[in-house]
Parts: C-alpha cells; structure tokens; sequence
C-alpha cells in the first residue's frame, strides 16, 4: 500500500531522500535508496531522484521494494549460540567456517547456518532475507560474531561499530618473545600493493588502525600467548599488526609466520575473538559475551606449555 507524505512546513528545497529519512526512520536508509532506485517515490504522479529538491505543502507518493526471499539454502549446521533474543543473535564461529557465501565456497557458511537456525524469522536487511552481520571474522578466526535479526537492531549495530561503541578483544598465540609486556600498534592498513589477498601496514595512506595488546603468558624462545583489543576493524588488522612488529601469528605463512620458529604443528591461524562487549541495539542492556577457546587453540597452548618445562 502506498505512504502519502506531504513535506511539513519549514522544510524549503531539501533533497526528498534525506526529508523521507527523518520522518521515516523504521525504514533503513538503505530500504528508501532502493524505493528510489526503483522509481517508487513519485511527485504528481511522476518518480522523483534521490537528490530531488522538495519543498513544504508537496505530496510524496512512495512503497518500498518488495523483499525478495534469499536464494541460498538453509541449511542445519550446529552452531554455538551464545546469546539469542528475538532482535539478536551471537555465535562462536567455528575456525573453519566462511562467514558470508562466494565464488568457491559450499553451502557450509555461516549465512547458510543462520538461514536454517532462524527459520525465516530475519527481516529483509539490504532487500534480501538473509542476516544482518554487521562484522566479519576470517575463515581460520574462532570466536564471537553478532548477527542482527531485525531491521532496527542491524542499523543500531551497524551505528555502534561506526562509533566504535564496542569493545573487542581476541586471544593470539605469536611467534616469539616480546620485549615488553604490552604495547599499542598505530599503524595504517593498505592492501597490498602487489599480491591482493595480503595487507601491509604503511606509514602514510592506508586506513588508520589501532590495536593494544597485553602478553598473558611467555614460552621463551618460541612463543607467547597475546590479548589484543582492536579500536578498529581493518582487514587483517591483528595478522598484520603483530607481524609488522616482528611477531606472527602462530600458523600465519601469509604474513610472516615459519614452520621451523616453533618445534610442534600449528593447525591454522592461530586467532580466536575471545571477548564483545556492546550495548543492545534494542533493550540498551550491557551484553557482554564470551566465547570459550577452542580444543585446538587449548592443544596448542598445552604443546606450548610442555616445551617451556
């Protein structure tokens, strides 16, 4: 059914993008961009742009776009749930597991497990039933990642990471023994500018990037135990910063990581999201959630432990 909104008075010549976000702000921005870009926001009957100057006593005609169903299929994966409510969902990833579908995956990623465990209860975040993840952790990354099931509580989240309104912090087995026990790394993070996959720090350019880390425990020479709070969310940024001051993580070859530094295996990137604290996007509780470590990151401590005696 079609919303008539007439522009309020005052308004003079304002863009009727920007007019429909305030006095709608239960649709997503995102929602109105599309009716938009679909030509279902019309004045006198004819679709307006985006960028159209409206002005008070004028008529807006608009329907948001019709969510389409995700074309992925659900499928029953077991999942750590460690906190769920009817707007929010946190899981402890598994290492292993893509958290969003693409070219050379299966039908094994997170998005496909949160399909089928939610059971069409997600809303239509970005046009497409499917969930809100407002974050990411790497394929061989463990550990705590927050899923919106409702429009409100994913652009509340998306808004708390932009501010940085959340606490993060991860658990890295590195190579080596730092010289002090704690430290903060304020470099910028660039793509490579050769091989694609990869990230470097830089000194000028880049994104800027912050992470503080504290040692836990010391196996000298070999290895350390490193809690590490991101203040930002640059890709790679923990595997990066740690290299970029002489200590990889533990089972990382891509940046810097070598078999023969450490006298046991190493399973995968030694990398788990142990701790988020955030405010619910919806109720405003204080969440604060903790993933347990898991059996491969325990073994490889213990291995780590056994060397150091």
């Amino acid at each position: 059914m079609p919303t008539e909104f007439t522009v309020p008075e005052g308004i003079r010549r304002e863009r009727a993008d920007k007019v429909l976000a305030v006095h709608f702000p239960e649709h997503s921005r995102a929602a109105l961009q599309r009716a938009f870009d679909a030509g279902l926001v019309c004045l006198g009957g004819r679709p307006v742009e985006r960028k159209h100057a409206v002005t008070a006593g004028e008529v807006l005609v608009f329907s948001l776009p019709e969510v389409k169903p995700a074309e992925l299929r659900a499928v029953a994966i077991p999942l750590g749930i460690l906190f769920e409510d009817e707007h929010l969902l946190a899981v402890n990833k598994t290492a292993g597991m893509v958290v969003h579908p693409g070219a050379g995956t299966g039908e094994d990623t997170l998005v496909h497990a949160l399909l089928a465990h939610c059971k069409g209860q997600l809303s239509g975040i970005g046009g497409v039933e499917r969930p809100g993840i407002v974050h990411r952790l790497d394929r061989e990354t463990s550990g705590v990642i927050l899923v919106a099931k409702s429009d409100a509580a994913h652009r509340a989240l998306t808004a708390a990471f932009a501010r940085r309104d959340v606490v993060k912090e991860y658990l890295a087995l590195v190579a080596g023994v730092p010289k002090q026990g704690s430290g903060r790394i304020e470099k910028p993070i660039a793509r490579h500018p050769t091989q694609r996959h990869r990230m470097k720090a830089v000194v000028s350019g880049g994104r800027a990037a912050r992470t503080d880390w504290t040692v836990l425990e010391l196996w000298a020479p070999h290895a350390a135990l490193v809690r590490c709070r991101i203040h930002t969310g640059r890709t790679h940024q923990i595997r990066v910063h740690l290299s970029s001051i002489g200590h990889p993580l533990l089972g990382d070859p891509v940046y810097g990581f070598r078999e023969k530094s450490v006298p046991l295996a190493v399973p995968r990137v030694m990398l788990h999201a142990e701790h988020l604290a955030i405010l619910h996007p919806v109720t405003g509780a204080a969440l604060d959630l903790r993933a347990p470590l898991p059996e491969d990151f325990v073994e490889v401590r213990a291995r780590l432990r056994r060397l150091a005696h």
